[in-house]
């Protein structure tokens, strides 16, 4: 096992003993929305980091996978479990559509093609009330079962979610060393270059937009069956999107683990931000901006590497010289 993977096997361990350890629910509920919004931007990473296609859409699959999985379970008592895979089925059936057009286009154009498919798809939830239950949301009942995926405890809430990030963590870490990961970082970096080597750019970009769409599908479900209620401004707001886009960049986009970092210092930053002015809307926003714009002048790469280096630098194996004999010294003797 690589010394670097210890200590995120260390931290995992020590996150899904946190439960038995301690039962303060305000605590447990900011820990699930962070393993939430690190799944959601691990997914996102894929995408946005490692292929450089900046989608500030996202939302629109975390809403319809909300939505797919909720209304199965009201109109027809489908278990959200079997929900799940349908939905997952459903925002990567929407991703490809969404990829189809958008993949045409370039940088700036393309964020702002994935904006503009939100934006369409909230409308459309926000007054579709026949199916969706429009502004007034839909409402899950209250009733604890396995089948239902509604737990009494919280604990069973953050050990679902911890499982889900460890496996898109996992999934990431597959596609960072495979060569999925390496023709996506080309893509990125010069996509006609890419064409030039041989790489079938559309395939790998719709390859990551499925993956990307699924997992954030996933996270979709998981947060309807948490709150039992949501409603179009709540799933699909841009608001949304820009977030788990943040975390990723500031985490450090492109890297297994940026996502991860970027969730546990961007969500409970908001909650302090809330905490701190609640009278002043839109407070974290403005100091999401400021962040990023530091991060970008300082470290353009996420504070991630910033943290590798340290990290290096204290545990980096140094070889002394009452350690070791040299083939020197043994002639000198």
């Amino acid at each position: 096992m690589s010394k670097k993977h210890i200590f995120p096997i260390l931290l995992a361990i020590c996150a899904a003993l946190y439960p038995v350890l301690s039962d303060d629910r305000y605590i447990m509920n900011i820990l699930i929305m962070i393993l939430l919004y690190a799944t959601i931007a691990s997914g996102w990473n894929i995408l946005g980091g490692y292929g450089g296609q900046l989608s500030l859409g996202h939302a629109l699959f975390f809403g319809l996978g909300a939505y797919t999985s909720t209304l199965l379970y009201l109109n027809f008592g489908l278990s959200p479990w079997v929900g799940m895979i349908i939905a997952v089925i459903v925002c990567i059936i929407a991703g490809m559509l969404i990829g189809i057009p958008t993949f045409k286009l370039r940088g700036p154009y393309f964020t702002l093609g994935t904006i503009a498919f939100a934006e369409v798809i909230r409308h459309v939830t926000l007054y579709w009330r026949d199916l969706t239950n429009g502004s007034m949301g839909l409402n899950i009942k209250y009733e604890p079962s396995f089948a239902a995926m509604i737990f009494k405890e919280y604990e069973y809430y953050y050990w679902l979610i911890l499982g889900l990030l460890v496996l898109t963590t996992l999934l990431v870490h597959w596609i960072d060393r495979n060569k999925m990961g390496y023709y996506l970082k080309a893509i990125r970096e010069d996509e006609d270059a890419a064409e030039t080597l041989g790489i079938n750019t559309s395939k790998y970009k719709m390859l990551a937009m499925m993956i990307s769409t699924g997992i954030t599908g996933l996270a979709g479900v998981f947060y309807a069956q948490f709150n039992l209620f949501f409603e179009p401004e709540s799933v699909f707001h841009m608001n949304i999107s820009t977030e788990i886009a943040l975390i990723a960049i500031i985490g450090g986009a492109g890297t297994v683990y940026g996502p991860i970092l970027g969730a546990f210092i961007i969500i409970p930053l908001n909650e302090i931000l809330r905490a701190s002015f609640p009278d002043i809307h839109g407070m974290n926003y403005f100091v999401y901006g400021i962040l990023l714009i530091v991060i970008v002048i300082l470290t353009p790469n996420g504070l991630l590497p910033i943290i590798t280096k340290w990290w290096d630098k204290i545990f980096r194996k140094k070889v002394s010289k009452t350690k070791g004999v040299t083939k020197y010294d043994l002639e000198s003797q």
